[in-house]
């Protein structure tokens, strides 16, 4: 950890202190940090830089993740943060093991290149072959008869393109969410799905799956985009011929184990009034140091909180939650929320979708508190960031706010290329774009210091918070 770029992110706030802000609301000092942010910030991607090379991989519940928490909370230290903690939490973990094999064995023998899927359950030593089955789509799986894949190994395909706002992650989801589970419960020993995901690398994305109470689960794979389209094509020419694989994987249950959230705040003038929350998530697949999921999301909020204090101290204090357990089922979130749901906080955002630009503003108070949504959309306007009528829902790591009903905050970046890298090898600091990175620290940083520095209740169409965010104005 002692490197150039921890000790140049180290520098006393002060060293780049503004004027504090005249009065809550004035934006002079705040947009002249903001602008500095989208020229020249070296934060954001310090943090990522830092954080990939020394810790790497972040297995959620492994002793890598630990490692990851003990990096984030001295550089939380190191740069001004202050009441840094981790707060432990137990969790079930899963780790992939060090075999994953797949080979078309008729009628066109070869090789595909496979990795297991997160809760899947090893095959036999040395394997596992059977008739494939095809399925085009995850509708056509449900649709498949009880007990007609007894003995044979499910394999699920789907049409998952790119898209701006993500959206066909949406769609072509529930082929990893739950599509080897439903195998399983129609008799299927094994079950592999085309990689969600919208490359063509011989890179398969990885992620979770889960199995339904009372389903036994199986083993189950996910086959790069280029190996499930060359298994298509087999199905293709085979003529009526069975298609035969051998599958050998070998993951496992650790049982019980530690991870946790790790947790860091600029103290606002007023620390009784409830805090603004930036989330992201510090754990990683295996397979890759995460630098778009999500170092890189870490790294702007913790940048945009720095920021907004060296343009004065502001009202509310900003909180920083680096949840754990992210990629294995939110275990992080659920456990902060769970210990922190009766402290009230004034409103919520999230950067996990990478590092591409924002191009959109969404909040889910543009009706309940038109002012300040106008505000906000106001001010990121300059960045080419759109207002948008859509209600937000905040990211996966705020559900202390939505348990609270509270005020949430999406600030939308670019998904075009996110679901080529999302879970991959390919998921590497090389692929962050400084210049689309500093502009998701200006965005943050601007909206981060009008929250901050908001005097009134953020009140939304669900829920009007009562006490101290009120009274104590």
């Amino acid at each position: 950890m002692k490197n150039l770029a921890l000790a140049l992110a180290a520098l006393p706030l002060t060293a780049l202190a503004l004027p504090a802000l005249a009065q809550p609301g004035d934006l002079a000092a705040l947009e002249t940090v903001a602008d500095r942010a989208l020229a020249a910030d070296a934060i954001a991607y310090g943090f990522t830089e830092g954080l990939t090379t020394e810790v790497g991989p972040r297995q959620a519940g492994t002793e890598a993740e630990a490692r990851g928490r003990a990096w984030a909370m001295a550089w939380l230290k190191a740069n001004g943060f202050a009441n840094v903690a981790d707060e432990p939490f137990e969790m079930e973990t899963w780790v992939p093991g060090d075999i994953a094999r797949a080979r078309v064995t008729g009628p066109f023998a070869q090789d595909l290149v496979v990795l297991p899927l997160g809760d899947s359950a090893a095959t036999p030593q040395g394997g596992i072959e059977a008739e494939v089955v095809f399925f085009r789509t995850f509708e056509d799986l449900r649709a498949a008869p009880e007990g007609s894949l007894k003995g044979k190994i499910a394999y699920i395909s789907h049409q998952m393109r790119q898209a701006q706002d993500g959206s066909h992650y949406g769609f072509a989801g529930p082929v990893r969410w739950v599509g080897p589970g439903i195998a399983a419960s129609k008799g299927a020993v094994a079950a592999v799905i085309k990689s969600i995901g919208t490359d063509h690398h011989r890179n398969p994305h990885t992620g979770g799956t889960d199995f339904a109470a009372g389903v036994k689960p199986i083993p189950a794979g996910a086959l790069s985009l280029p190996d499930a389209e060359n298994l298509e094509r087999m199905f293709a020419r085979a003529g009526g011929k069975p298609v035969t694989l051998r599958l050998e994987m070998n993951p496992r249950q650790l049982g019980k184990t530690t991870s946790g959230n790790v947790v860091g705040e600029i103290v606002g003038r007023n620390p009784a009034l409830p805090p603004v929350l930036l989330a992201c998530h510090l754990d990683s697949w295996w397979n890759s140091p995460g630098a778009f999921d999500d170092a890189a999301g870490c790294g702007i909020i913790a940048a945009a909180a720095k920021n907004v204090a060296s343009a004065g101290q502001p009202l509310r204090t900003i909180r920083v939650l680096f949840a754990g357990a992210e990629e294995v089922g939110l275990h992080g979130s659920v456990a902060y929320s769970k210990a922190h749901i009766n402290e009230p906080i004034a409103v919520g955002l999230e950067s996990d979708f990478g590092a591409d630009r924002i191009w959109r503003f969404e909040s889910n108070f543009r009706e309940s508190n038109p002012d300040l949504h106008a505000r906000l959309a106001r001010a990121v306007a300059r960045f080419g960031v759109a207002n948008s009528p859509l209600v937000a829902t905040g990211g996966a790591d705020l559900n202390v706010v939505r348990d609270q009903k509270g005020a949430l905050v999406d600030l939308q970046q670019d998904g075009t290329r996110y679901f080529d890298l999302h879970h991959t090898p390919d998921d590497t600091l090389d692929k962050i774009d400084i210049v689309q990175l500093r502009q998701n620290v200006a965005v943050w940083t601007q909206v981060t210091g009008i929250l901050a520095n908001e005097q009134n209740g953020i009140l939304t169409g669900n829920f009007e918070r009562t006490g101290p965010d009120v009274m104590g104005d």
